[in-house]
Protein backbone atom coordinates (compact mmCIF):
# COMPACT_ATOMS: atom_id res chain seq x y z
CA UNK A 1 0.00 0.00 0.00
CA UNK A 2 1.33 3.41 -0.99
CA UNK A 3 1.87 5.65 1.98
CA UNK A 4 2.40 9.40 1.82
CA UNK A 5 4.49 11.23 4.38
CA UNK A 6 3.51 14.73 5.43
CA UNK A 7 3.85 17.30 8.17
CA UNK A 8 0.91 17.99 10.45
CA UNK A 9 0.92 21.34 12.16
CA UNK A 10 -1.75 22.79 14.38
CA UNK A 11 -2.19 26.41 13.34
CA UNK A 12 -0.61 28.93 15.66
CA UNK A 13 2.72 29.43 17.36
CA UNK A 14 4.47 26.10 17.01
CA UNK A 15 8.16 25.37 17.17
CA UNK A 16 9.75 22.86 14.84
CA UNK A 17 10.07 20.17 17.45
CA UNK A 18 6.30 20.20 18.06
CA UNK A 19 5.45 19.48 14.44
CA UNK A 20 4.60 15.82 14.13
CA UNK A 21 5.60 13.60 11.25
CA UNK A 22 2.79 11.31 10.21
CA UNK A 23 2.50 8.42 7.79
CA UNK A 24 -1.22 8.03 7.16
CA UNK A 25 -2.05 6.67 3.74
CA UNK A 26 -4.62 8.45 1.60
CA UNK A 27 -7.06 5.55 2.08
CA UNK A 28 -6.71 5.65 5.87
CA UNK A 29 -7.25 9.39 5.85
CA UNK A 30 -10.42 8.93 3.80
CA UNK A 31 -11.76 6.36 6.31
CA UNK A 32 -11.15 8.76 9.19
CA UNK A 33 -12.83 11.65 7.38
CA UNK A 34 -15.88 9.52 6.53
CA UNK A 35 -16.19 8.21 10.10
CA UNK A 36 -15.87 11.70 11.58
CA UNK A 37 -18.41 13.22 9.17
CA UNK A 38 -20.90 10.42 9.86
CA UNK A 39 -20.65 11.12 13.58
CA UNK A 40 -21.15 14.85 12.98
CA UNK A 41 -24.12 14.11 10.74
CA UNK A 42 -25.79 12.01 13.44
CA UNK A 43 -25.36 14.71 16.06
CA UNK A 44 -26.61 17.48 13.78
CA UNK A 45 -29.54 15.47 12.45
CA UNK A 46 -30.73 14.40 15.89
CA UNK A 47 -31.73 17.97 16.70
CA UNK A 48 -34.00 18.02 13.62
CA UNK A 49 -35.26 14.51 12.98
CA UNK A 50 -37.35 14.42 16.15
CA UNK A 51 -39.63 17.31 15.11
CA UNK A 52 -41.76 15.13 12.85
CA UNK A 53 -42.11 12.45 15.53
CA UNK A 54 -43.08 14.58 18.54
CA UNK A 55 -46.87 14.48 18.07
CA UNK A 56 -46.72 10.67 17.86
CA UNK A 57 -44.39 10.43 20.85
CA UNK A 58 -46.68 12.59 23.00
CA UNK A 59 -49.70 10.54 21.95
CA UNK A 60 -47.96 7.34 23.11
CA UNK A 61 -45.97 8.47 26.15
CA UNK A 62 -48.08 11.40 27.37
CA UNK A 63 -46.34 14.19 29.30
CA UNK A 64 -47.20 17.02 26.92
CA UNK A 65 -45.95 19.52 29.53
CA UNK A 66 -42.43 18.21 28.76
CA UNK A 67 -42.87 18.59 24.99
CA UNK A 68 -40.40 21.47 24.57
CA UNK A 69 -37.85 19.89 26.90
CA UNK A 70 -37.25 17.02 24.49
CA UNK A 71 -35.58 19.69 22.32
CA UNK A 72 -34.21 21.96 25.03
CA UNK A 73 -32.55 19.20 27.09
CA UNK A 74 -30.54 18.02 24.07
CA UNK A 75 -29.63 21.56 23.06
CA UNK A 76 -28.57 22.73 26.50
CA UNK A 77 -26.46 19.65 27.23
CA UNK A 78 -24.75 20.00 23.86
CA UNK A 79 -23.96 23.68 24.42
CA UNK A 80 -22.62 23.11 27.94
CA UNK A 81 -20.39 20.20 26.98
CA UNK A 82 -18.83 21.77 23.86
CA UNK A 83 -16.15 23.94 25.53
CA UNK A 84 -15.49 21.27 28.16
CA UNK A 85 -14.70 18.59 25.58
CA UNK A 86 -12.57 21.07 23.65
CA UNK A 87 -10.33 21.55 26.68
CA UNK A 88 -10.22 17.82 27.41
CA UNK A 89 -9.04 17.19 23.85
CA UNK A 90 -6.02 19.42 24.50
CA UNK A 91 -5.16 17.52 27.67
CA UNK A 92 -5.95 13.88 26.88
CA UNK A 93 -6.04 11.48 23.94
CA UNK A 94 -8.25 12.92 21.19
CA UNK A 95 -8.99 9.41 19.92
CA UNK A 96 -10.19 8.13 23.31
CA UNK A 97 -12.33 11.17 24.04
CA UNK A 98 -13.96 10.95 20.61
CA UNK A 99 -14.69 7.25 21.07
CA UNK A 100 -16.13 8.03 24.51
CA UNK A 101 -18.36 10.79 23.07
CA UNK A 102 -19.72 8.57 20.29
CA UNK A 103 -20.31 5.73 22.78
CA UNK A 104 -22.27 8.03 25.12
CA UNK A 105 -24.31 9.25 22.15
CA UNK A 106 -25.11 5.71 21.00
CA UNK A 107 -26.01 4.37 24.46
CA UNK A 108 -28.29 7.32 25.12
CA UNK A 109 -29.84 6.89 21.65
CA UNK A 110 -30.70 3.30 22.54
CA UNK A 111 -32.16 4.49 25.86
CA UNK A 112 -34.23 7.19 24.10
CA UNK A 113 -35.57 4.65 21.62
CA UNK A 114 -36.64 2.37 24.47
CA UNK A 115 -38.06 5.22 26.62
CA UNK A 116 -41.13 4.10 28.63
CA UNK A 117 -42.08 7.67 29.61
CA UNK A 118 -41.53 11.28 28.63
CA UNK A 119 -39.39 11.93 31.73
CA UNK A 120 -37.11 9.04 30.76
CA UNK A 121 -36.90 10.36 27.19
CA UNK A 122 -35.88 13.84 28.37
CA UNK A 123 -33.18 12.29 30.57
CA UNK A 124 -31.87 10.26 27.64
CA UNK A 125 -31.81 13.41 25.51
CA UNK A 126 -29.56 15.08 28.09
CA UNK A 127 -26.93 12.36 27.62
CA UNK A 128 -27.42 12.46 23.86
CA UNK A 129 -26.61 16.17 24.01
CA UNK A 130 -23.46 15.51 26.06
CA UNK A 131 -22.27 12.97 23.52
CA UNK A 132 -23.14 15.30 20.63
CA UNK A 133 -21.19 18.14 22.29
CA UNK A 134 -18.10 15.94 22.36
CA UNK A 135 -18.64 14.92 18.75
CA UNK A 136 -19.06 18.50 17.53
CA UNK A 137 -15.93 19.65 19.33
CA UNK A 138 -13.71 16.73 18.32
CA UNK A 139 -14.71 16.22 14.68
CA UNK A 140 -13.18 19.55 13.66
CA UNK A 141 -10.08 18.86 15.75
CA UNK A 142 -9.56 15.44 14.16
CA UNK A 143 -10.09 16.79 10.63
CA UNK A 144 -7.64 19.62 11.33
CA UNK A 145 -5.08 17.12 12.62
CA UNK A 146 -5.15 14.81 9.60
CA UNK A 147 -5.35 17.52 6.91
CA UNK A 148 -2.50 17.72 4.43
CA UNK A 149 -0.51 20.98 4.34
CA UNK A 150 -2.58 23.65 2.62
CA UNK A 151 -5.74 21.52 2.62
CA UNK A 152 -7.22 22.19 6.06
CA UNK A 153 -9.88 24.50 4.62
CA UNK A 154 -10.88 21.93 2.02
CA UNK A 155 -11.16 19.17 4.63
CA UNK A 156 -13.10 21.29 7.11
CA UNK A 157 -15.47 22.46 4.37
CA UNK A 158 -16.90 18.93 4.26
CA UNK A 159 -17.78 19.20 7.96
CA UNK A 160 -19.36 22.62 7.49
CA UNK A 161 -21.52 21.33 4.64
CA UNK A 162 -22.82 18.50 6.85
CA UNK A 163 -24.89 21.06 8.78
CA UNK A 164 -26.76 22.08 5.67
CA UNK A 165 -27.20 18.49 4.51
CA UNK A 166 -28.57 17.38 7.89
CA UNK A 167 -31.14 20.19 7.86
CA UNK A 168 -32.40 18.86 4.53
CA UNK A 169 -32.46 15.16 5.38
CA UNK A 170 -33.40 15.31 9.08
CA UNK A 171 -37.07 16.40 8.99
CA UNK A 172 -37.77 14.36 5.83
CA UNK A 173 -36.25 11.20 7.29
CA UNK A 174 -38.12 11.74 10.55
CA UNK A 175 -41.43 11.98 8.70
CA UNK A 176 -40.66 8.82 6.70
CA UNK A 177 -39.75 6.80 9.80
CA UNK A 178 -42.83 7.90 11.72
CA UNK A 179 -45.08 7.12 8.73
CA UNK A 180 -43.73 3.69 7.85
CA UNK A 181 -42.00 2.50 11.04
CA UNK A 182 -42.10 3.16 14.78
CA UNK A 183 -41.01 6.57 16.10
CA UNK A 184 -38.44 4.71 18.19
CA UNK A 185 -36.39 4.10 15.06
CA UNK A 186 -35.46 7.78 14.83
CA UNK A 187 -33.13 6.91 17.72
CA UNK A 188 -32.34 3.27 16.92
CA UNK A 189 -31.14 4.24 13.43
CA UNK A 190 -28.15 5.94 15.10
CA UNK A 191 -26.78 2.60 16.32
CA UNK A 192 -25.55 0.93 13.09
CA UNK A 193 -24.22 4.20 11.66
CA UNK A 194 -22.56 5.07 14.98
CA UNK A 195 -20.85 1.69 15.09
CA UNK A 196 -19.28 2.43 11.70
CA UNK A 197 -17.96 5.69 13.17
CA UNK A 198 -16.46 3.84 16.12
CA UNK A 199 -14.80 1.33 13.80
CA UNK A 200 -13.37 3.99 11.49
CA UNK A 201 -11.90 6.07 14.30
CA UNK A 202 -10.89 3.10 16.45
CA UNK A 203 -8.95 1.31 13.72
CA UNK A 204 -7.42 4.15 11.72
CA UNK A 205 -6.94 7.17 13.99
CA UNK A 206 -3.90 7.23 16.23
CA UNK A 207 -2.76 10.07 18.45
CA UNK A 208 0.43 11.45 16.97
CA UNK A 209 0.88 14.50 19.16
CA UNK A 210 2.21 13.91 22.65
CA UNK A 211 0.10 15.43 25.43
CA UNK A 212 1.48 16.96 28.57
CA UNK A 213 2.23 14.26 31.13
CA UNK A 214 1.25 16.49 34.05
CA UNK A 215 -2.41 17.48 33.77
CA UNK A 216 -4.08 20.26 35.76
CA UNK A 217 -7.80 19.96 35.10
CA UNK A 218 -9.57 23.23 35.89
CA UNK A 219 -12.64 21.76 37.62
CA UNK A 220 -13.67 25.06 39.22
CA UNK A 221 -13.54 26.76 35.83
CA UNK A 222 -15.60 23.98 34.25
CA UNK A 223 -18.28 24.27 36.95
CA UNK A 224 -18.48 28.08 36.63
CA UNK A 225 -18.54 27.97 32.83
CA UNK A 226 -21.24 25.30 32.87
CA UNK A 227 -23.33 27.35 35.30
CA UNK A 228 -23.02 30.46 33.14
CA UNK A 229 -23.86 28.70 29.87
CA UNK A 230 -26.84 26.90 31.40
CA UNK A 231 -28.40 29.94 33.08
CA UNK A 232 -27.68 32.30 30.17
CA UNK A 233 -29.15 30.01 27.51
CA UNK A 234 -32.16 29.29 29.71
CA UNK A 235 -32.97 33.01 29.50
CA UNK A 236 -33.61 32.68 25.78
CA UNK A 237 -35.18 29.23 25.88
CA UNK A 238 -37.92 30.03 28.43
CA UNK A 239 -38.07 33.83 27.99
CA UNK A 240 -41.30 35.02 26.38
CA UNK A 241 -42.63 31.45 26.30
CA UNK A 242 -42.74 30.01 29.82
CA UNK A 243 -42.09 33.30 31.64
CA UNK A 244 -42.58 36.95 30.71
CA UNK A 245 -39.34 38.72 29.79
CA UNK A 246 -39.60 41.08 32.76
CA UNK A 247 -40.77 38.51 35.32
CA UNK A 248 -39.10 37.70 38.64
CA UNK A 249 -38.01 34.30 37.30
CA UNK A 250 -36.20 35.89 34.36
CA UNK A 251 -34.54 38.38 36.69
CA UNK A 252 -33.23 35.53 38.83
CA UNK A 253 -31.86 33.73 35.76
CA UNK A 254 -30.12 36.91 34.62
CA UNK A 255 -28.62 37.45 38.09
CA UNK A 256 -27.44 33.82 38.15
CA UNK A 257 -25.82 34.24 34.72
CA UNK A 258 -23.96 37.36 35.83
CA UNK A 259 -22.86 35.66 39.06
CA UNK A 260 -21.39 32.64 37.27
CA UNK A 261 -19.74 34.84 34.62
CA UNK A 262 -18.01 37.02 37.20
CA UNK A 263 -16.97 33.96 39.20
CA UNK A 264 -15.67 32.29 36.03
CA UNK A 265 -13.47 35.29 35.17
CA UNK A 266 -12.16 35.37 38.75
CA UNK A 267 -11.36 31.63 38.74
CA UNK A 268 -9.75 31.61 35.27
CA UNK A 269 -7.34 34.42 36.12
CA UNK A 270 -5.96 32.29 38.94
CA UNK A 271 -6.12 28.84 37.33
CA UNK A 272 -2.83 27.09 36.51
CA UNK A 273 -4.27 25.67 33.28
CA UNK A 274 -7.61 27.47 32.64
CA UNK A 275 -10.38 25.77 30.71
CA UNK A 276 -10.50 28.95 28.58
CA UNK A 277 -7.51 31.26 28.67
CA UNK A 278 -9.07 34.74 28.73
CA UNK A 279 -5.93 36.17 27.14
CA UNK A 280 -7.04 34.57 23.87
CA UNK A 281 -9.65 37.30 23.53
CA UNK A 282 -6.85 39.86 23.27
CA UNK A 283 -5.87 38.17 20.00
CA UNK A 284 -7.76 39.98 17.27
CA UNK A 285 -8.58 36.97 15.10
CA UNK A 286 -9.78 34.90 18.07
CA UNK A 287 -12.13 37.52 19.46
CA UNK A 288 -13.40 38.91 16.16
CA UNK A 289 -13.57 35.50 14.46
CA UNK A 290 -15.87 34.21 17.18
CA UNK A 291 -17.81 37.49 17.11
CA UNK A 292 -18.41 37.15 13.36
CA UNK A 293 -19.67 33.57 13.65
CA UNK A 294 -21.90 34.58 16.60
CA UNK A 295 -23.64 37.30 14.58
CA UNK A 296 -23.88 35.20 11.41
CA UNK A 297 -25.48 32.38 13.42
CA UNK A 298 -27.80 34.91 15.08
CA UNK A 299 -29.01 35.90 11.61
CA UNK A 300 -29.34 32.55 9.86
CA UNK A 301 -30.89 30.58 12.73
CA UNK A 302 -33.44 33.34 13.27
CA UNK A 303 -34.30 32.99 9.60
CA UNK A 304 -34.45 29.19 9.88
CA UNK A 305 -36.87 29.55 12.78
CA UNK A 306 -39.23 32.25 11.50
CA UNK A 307 -39.03 32.27 7.70
CA UNK A 308 -41.48 29.31 7.57
CA UNK A 309 -43.91 31.39 9.63
CA UNK A 310 -43.61 34.23 7.09
CA UNK A 311 -43.96 32.00 4.03
CA UNK A 312 -46.99 30.10 5.32
CA UNK A 313 -48.49 32.82 7.50
CA UNK A 314 -47.97 35.87 5.26
CA UNK A 315 -47.57 34.43 1.76
CA UNK A 316 -50.23 31.70 2.29
CA UNK A 317 -48.00 29.02 0.76
CA UNK A 318 -48.22 25.27 1.29
CA UNK A 319 -45.90 23.25 3.58
CA UNK A 320 -44.26 21.83 0.44
CA UNK A 321 -43.43 25.34 -0.78
CA UNK A 322 -42.10 26.22 2.66
CA UNK A 323 -39.83 23.19 2.47
CA UNK A 324 -38.49 24.20 -0.94
CA UNK A 325 -37.71 27.72 0.24
CA UNK A 326 -35.91 26.46 3.33
CA UNK A 327 -34.06 23.96 1.14
CA UNK A 328 -32.35 26.88 -0.58
CA UNK A 329 -31.08 28.13 2.79
CA UNK A 330 -29.54 24.74 3.57
CA UNK A 331 -28.14 24.26 0.06
CA UNK A 332 -26.57 27.70 0.15
CA UNK A 333 -24.83 26.91 3.45
CA UNK A 334 -23.48 23.58 2.16
CA UNK A 335 -22.41 24.94 -1.22
CA UNK A 336 -20.82 28.02 0.33
CA UNK A 337 -18.61 25.87 2.55
CA UNK A 338 -17.70 23.44 -0.22
CA UNK A 339 -16.88 26.16 -2.75
CA UNK A 340 -14.82 28.14 -0.27
CA UNK A 341 -13.00 24.98 0.82
CA UNK A 342 -11.53 24.65 -2.68
CA UNK A 343 -9.48 27.84 -2.40
CA UNK A 344 -9.55 29.24 1.15
CA UNK A 345 -6.14 27.73 2.00
CA UNK A 346 -4.58 29.76 -0.76
CA UNK A 347 -6.62 32.90 -0.15
CA UNK A 348 -6.87 35.20 2.81
CA UNK A 349 -9.26 33.94 5.47
CA UNK A 350 -10.17 37.55 6.19
CA UNK A 351 -11.14 38.10 2.54
CA UNK A 352 -13.45 35.09 2.64
CA UNK A 353 -15.03 36.22 5.93
CA UNK A 354 -15.63 39.72 4.53
CA UNK A 355 -17.19 38.25 1.39
CA UNK A 356 -19.50 36.09 3.53
CA UNK A 357 -20.46 39.02 5.74
CA UNK A 358 -21.19 41.13 2.65
CA UNK A 359 -23.49 38.42 1.23
CA UNK A 360 -25.34 38.21 4.55
CA UNK A 361 -25.78 41.99 4.67
CA UNK A 362 -26.93 42.23 1.05
CA UNK A 363 -29.49 39.45 1.50
CA UNK A 364 -30.68 41.07 4.74
CA UNK A 365 -31.38 44.30 2.84
CA UNK A 366 -33.48 42.31 0.37
CA UNK A 367 -35.45 40.83 3.30
CA UNK A 368 -36.65 44.32 4.26
CA UNK A 369 -38.64 44.48 1.01
CA UNK A 370 -40.50 41.22 1.65
CA UNK A 371 -44.30 41.58 1.74
CA UNK A 372 -47.43 39.43 1.19
CA UNK A 373 -46.82 39.97 -2.56
CA UNK A 374 -43.25 38.54 -2.54
CA UNK A 375 -42.81 35.63 -4.95
CA UNK A 376 -41.40 32.25 -4.00
CA UNK A 377 -38.65 32.68 -6.61
CA UNK A 378 -37.48 35.80 -4.77
CA UNK A 379 -37.54 33.96 -1.44
CA UNK A 380 -35.54 31.09 -2.91
CA UNK A 381 -32.70 33.25 -4.25
CA UNK A 382 -32.51 35.54 -1.22
CA UNK A 383 -32.35 32.55 1.14
CA UNK A 384 -29.73 30.95 -1.11
CA UNK A 385 -27.58 34.08 -0.77
CA UNK A 386 -28.01 34.01 3.03
CA UNK A 387 -26.85 30.38 3.10
CA UNK A 388 -23.83 31.11 0.90
CA UNK A 389 -22.79 33.92 3.22
CA UNK A 390 -23.12 31.68 6.26
CA UNK A 391 -21.02 28.97 4.60
CA UNK A 392 -18.24 31.48 3.88
CA UNK A 393 -18.26 33.04 7.36
CA UNK A 394 -18.31 29.82 9.40
CA UNK A 395 -15.46 28.10 7.56
CA UNK A 396 -13.15 31.11 7.18
CA UNK A 397 -13.56 32.25 10.81
CA UNK A 398 -12.96 28.70 12.08
CA UNK A 399 -9.63 28.60 10.25
CA UNK A 400 -8.66 32.05 11.52
CA UNK A 401 -9.62 31.25 15.12
CA UNK A 402 -7.58 28.03 14.96
CA UNK A 403 -4.63 29.94 13.49
CA UNK A 404 -4.75 32.57 16.25
CA UNK A 405 -3.73 30.28 19.13
CA UNK A 406 -0.84 27.87 19.80
CA UNK A 407 -1.34 24.38 18.42
CA UNK A 408 -1.63 22.87 21.92
CA UNK A 409 -4.84 24.91 22.34
CA UNK A 410 -6.45 23.73 19.10
CA UNK A 411 -9.24 21.95 21.00
CA UNK A 412 -10.22 25.03 23.00
CA UNK A 413 -10.17 27.27 19.92
CA UNK A 414 -12.21 24.86 17.80
CA UNK A 415 -14.82 24.07 20.44
CA UNK A 416 -15.26 27.72 21.42
CA UNK A 417 -15.94 28.60 17.79
CA UNK A 418 -18.66 25.93 17.75
CA UNK A 419 -19.98 27.28 21.03
CA UNK A 420 -20.09 30.86 19.66
CA UNK A 421 -22.20 29.57 16.79
CA UNK A 422 -24.53 27.73 19.18
CA UNK A 423 -24.80 30.78 21.42
CA UNK A 424 -25.57 33.09 18.49
CA UNK A 425 -28.33 30.83 17.22
CA UNK A 426 -29.94 30.49 20.64
CA UNK A 427 -29.87 34.21 21.43
CA UNK A 428 -31.12 35.09 17.94
CA UNK A 429 -34.06 32.70 18.01
CA UNK A 430 -34.96 33.81 21.55
CA UNK A 431 -34.86 37.54 20.84
CA UNK A 432 -36.57 37.33 17.45
CA UNK A 433 -39.20 34.97 18.87
CA UNK A 434 -40.10 37.45 21.59
CA UNK A 435 -40.29 40.34 19.12
CA UNK A 436 -42.26 38.28 16.62
CA UNK A 437 -44.81 37.19 19.22
CA UNK A 438 -45.22 40.68 20.68
CA UNK A 439 -45.53 42.29 17.25
CA UNK A 440 -47.99 39.74 15.93
CA UNK A 441 -50.29 39.93 18.96
CA UNK A 442 -50.14 43.74 18.89
CA UNK A 443 -51.08 43.84 15.19
CA UNK A 444 -53.90 41.36 15.68
CA UNK A 445 -55.23 43.16 18.74
CA UNK A 446 -55.66 46.27 16.63
CA UNK A 447 -57.76 44.15 14.25
CA UNK A 448 -59.69 42.06 16.77
CA UNK A 449 -63.00 43.46 15.55
CA UNK A 450 -62.47 41.53 12.33
CA UNK A 451 -61.14 38.33 13.92
CA UNK A 452 -62.91 35.73 16.11
CA UNK A 453 -61.84 35.75 19.75
CA UNK A 454 -60.83 32.08 19.43
CA UNK A 455 -58.28 33.06 16.78
CA UNK A 456 -56.45 35.65 18.86
CA UNK A 457 -56.57 33.38 21.91
CA UNK A 458 -54.91 30.53 20.00
CA UNK A 459 -52.19 32.83 18.67
CA UNK A 460 -51.47 34.16 22.13
CA UNK A 461 -51.03 30.56 23.24
CA UNK A 462 -48.66 29.63 20.40
CA UNK A 463 -47.67 31.19 17.06
CA UNK A 464 -47.30 27.71 15.61
CA UNK A 465 -51.12 27.46 15.53
CA UNK A 466 -50.94 29.40 12.26
CA UNK A 467 -49.84 26.15 10.62
CA UNK A 468 -52.74 24.07 11.96
CA UNK A 469 -55.62 23.30 9.54
CA UNK A 470 -58.22 23.65 12.30
CA UNK A 471 -56.92 27.16 12.98
CA UNK A 472 -57.09 28.12 9.32
CA UNK A 473 -60.68 26.86 9.18
CA UNK A 474 -61.69 29.53 11.73
CA UNK A 475 -60.68 32.35 9.39
CA UNK A 476 -62.83 34.07 6.82
CA UNK A 477 -61.32 35.52 3.65
CA UNK A 478 -61.12 38.92 5.36
CA UNK A 479 -59.64 37.32 8.48
CA UNK A 480 -56.95 35.61 6.45
CA UNK A 481 -55.93 38.91 4.85
CA UNK A 482 -55.75 40.50 8.29
CA UNK A 483 -53.55 37.63 9.50
CA UNK A 484 -51.26 37.75 6.46
CA UNK A 485 -50.64 41.47 6.91
CA UNK A 486 -50.12 41.09 10.68
CA UNK A 487 -47.52 38.34 10.15
CA UNK A 488 -45.76 40.35 7.44
CA UNK A 489 -45.55 43.45 9.66
CA UNK A 490 -44.31 41.44 12.65
CA UNK A 491 -41.65 39.78 10.49
CA UNK A 492 -40.53 43.21 9.34
CA UNK A 493 -39.13 43.85 12.83
CA UNK A 494 -37.37 40.46 12.76
CA UNK A 495 -35.83 41.27 9.36
CA UNK A 496 -34.47 44.54 10.75
CA UNK A 497 -32.82 42.65 13.62
CA UNK A 498 -31.31 40.19 11.14
CA UNK A 499 -29.98 43.17 9.16
CA UNK A 500 -28.30 44.65 12.25
CA UNK A 501 -26.79 41.27 13.14
CA UNK A 502 -25.47 40.85 9.58
CA UNK A 503 -23.96 44.34 9.71
CA UNK A 504 -22.17 43.49 12.98
CA UNK A 505 -20.91 40.27 11.37
CA UNK A 506 -19.46 42.23 8.45
CA UNK A 507 -17.87 44.80 10.78
CA UNK A 508 -16.24 41.97 12.78
CA UNK A 509 -14.91 40.44 9.56
CA UNK A 510 -13.52 43.77 8.33
CA UNK A 511 -11.57 44.19 11.58
CA UNK A 512 -9.95 40.75 11.34
CA UNK A 513 -6.21 40.67 10.92
CA UNK A 514 -6.06 37.46 8.93
CA UNK A 515 -3.21 35.53 7.33
CA UNK A 516 -2.77 33.61 4.14
CA UNK A 517 -3.89 30.21 5.28
CA UNK A 518 -1.64 28.06 3.10
CA UNK A 519 1.60 29.43 4.50
CA UNK A 520 0.45 29.20 8.10
CA UNK A 521 -0.79 25.64 7.84
CA UNK A 522 2.31 24.48 6.08
CA UNK A 523 4.93 25.80 8.42
CA UNK A 524 3.06 26.74 11.58
CA UNK A 525 4.20 30.34 11.66
CA UNK A 526 2.97 32.81 14.18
Amino acid sequence: MHRSSFWISHAGNRSAENIVFDTLSRQERHYIVIAALLALFLGAMDALIISAAMPTIVAELGGIQLYSWVYSAYFLARAVSLPVFGKLADLFSTRRIFLFSVTVFLLSSAAAGAAPSMVFLVGARVFQGIGAGGIFALVYIILSDISLPGERGKTLSFASSVWGISSIIGPTLGGFIVTYMSWRWIFFINLPVGCLCLAGIGFFLHDKQEKEKEVHLDLAGIVCLTGFIFSFLMLFIVGGRDYAWFSVEMGLLLALSVFFLVLFVFVEKRAKDPVLDLRFFARRDFGLGNSATFFSSFAIFSLFAYAPLFIQGALAKTPMQVGLAMLSLSLGWSCGSLVLGRFVDGAGGRTAAVAGGAMLLLSSVFLLFFSPDTSMVTCFFVFLLVGLGMGFVTLSTLLLVQASVPGVNLGVATSFHQFARTLGGTVGVGICGGIMTTGLIKNLTMSEARLPVAVTDQLRESMENIFRPEFQALLSVEGKNVLYNAVSQAMGAVFWIILVSSLLCLCSALLLKGHRMRRKHAVGES
